[in-house]
């Protein structure tokens, strides 16, 4: 199997699959007609199985011709809450919608590698599990699993994941050890006081008063307790209290997430929470605390580093590999399918400002480069291929 010919081959079927899919973004486990595309595509592969999973979740099993590892590819599947301004003549159809991640490029890239794969499943020693996973901009992996995906899956001896990076240039890959992305925690509070006049403070019980006190804190946690060698983000981005100007609000809400990039998020998140009740206490405040997993710290398996690392070394050239600055305090739910075997995830450069696709993820401007999705097909695939002939 030629894969960069292979690839060649069948490039514009991929470009058009993800100019689809960006036509027509869906929301996480809303992604009713990617799904059916993903699903009728890997059914015409003749693959061993295709079953969905969470409604929209997608899986096909590929059993190679030799016997040998079961190996886990994940693509997600969902767009985002955002109205796209990319300029696109194949912009979002749909209204404040739109694939401001990259997400279409993933799932066209693993179809397009499931396509060759499937047409020389007789040289694959080994199985391969395609996974389509929605909703990863809030939490789906862990859902998918809570539904049974590893079940249908079987136990992967390896899992493999990537993403589209505007951050780096492109032909460039993205390949760190270990930590890679910060687990991230999402945290609610809501802080209880007593109401009362604007003129007469001393009769209320401010809430906004404790909300203050938490904010400080979090900046003293920072600034004098967290180790600078352990990166550790807390970060308040939503703050709701009262209603009026003259009046002393009941009760305050404040939002935002507690993000590590190391192992022991619990220390973390158990010294929030004394944190925060304290700093109430001390206004003379109640509170409830509310902390959601967001994702898992993505922990790259050192092996399967090493390995990457000589693989892209090979297909771009040791000067277009970047080892440096590639960990990030941002997270990805792939994370939550490492619990069940050792993992790597990458990053494919796609950033050229000539073409206006180094704008940031999660920005209404955003464009993928799709000179990178064939890039990133051969890395994946050689990766792959490089690890179950080991």
């Amino acid at each position: 199997m030629n894969i960069a010919k292979e690839i060649n081959e069948i490039k514009q079927e991929v470009i058009a699959l993800r100019r689809d899919f960006h036509r027509h973004p869906e929301l996480g486990f809303q992604e009713t007609r990617t799904a059916k595309i993903v699903k009728d595509y890997l059914t015409a592969l003749e693959l061993d199985e295709v079953q969905t999973c969470s409604g929209t979740g997608v899986i096909g099993i590929l059993k190679g011709g030799k016997p040998g590892k079961r190996v886990l590819i994940r693509a997600d599947i969902d767009a985002l809450p955002i109205q796209e301004d990319s300029g696109e003549p194949f912009s979002s159809e749909n209204p404040g919608v739109a694939h401001a991640c990259g997400h279409d490029g993933h799932t066209a890239m693993l179809l397009g590698a499931a396509k060759i794969w499937a047409a020389h499943r007789e040289e694959i020693p080994g199985t391969l599990v395609f996974l389509f996973q929605p909703n990863e901009e809030d939490a789906g992996a862990q859902i998918m699993i809570d539904d049974g995906a590893m079940e249908i899956t079987g136990k992967p001896d390896a899992i493999f994941g990537y993403h589209l990076w505007a951050n780096f240039p492109l032909g460039k890959i993205g390949i760190h050890p270990g930590p890679t992305m910060a687990s991230s925690y999402y945290f609610k509070v809501k802080i209880h006081g007593k109401g009362g006049h604007g003129g007469e403070p001393h009769g209320a019980i401010n809430p906004i008063d404790a909300a203050t006190y938490v904010l400080s804190a979090i900046k003293s946690f920072h600034t004098l307790e967290q180790d600078v060698f352990q990166p550790t983000v807390i970060t308040c981005c939503m703050i709701h209290a009262g209603q009026k100007e003259i009046i002393v609000p009941d009760d305050l809400e404040m939002e935002g997430s507690i993000r590590c990039l190391h192992e022991g998020h619990e220390a973390v998140h158990a010294r929030f929470r004394e944190m925060v009740e304290q700093a109430c206490k001390l206004c003379r405040c109640t509170c409830e605390i509310e902390l959601k997993c967001g994702n898992s710290l993505l922990n790259n398996d050192e092996t399967l580093t090493a390995l990457a690392l000589e693989t892209a070394e090979a297909l771009v050239g040791t000067e277009n590999v970047i080892t440096k600055n590639v960990a990030m305090m941002g997270g990805d739910d792939f994370a939550e399918f490492l619990q069940y075997g050792p993992g790597f995830y990458f990053f494919i450069g796609m950033g050229d400002p000539a073409k206006g696709t180094d704008a940031h993820h999660h920005n209404s401007k955003f464009k993928v480069n799709e000179e990178a999705l064939p890039i990133g097909m051969e890395m994946q695939m050689a990766l792959v291929m490089n690890y179950l002939n080991q």
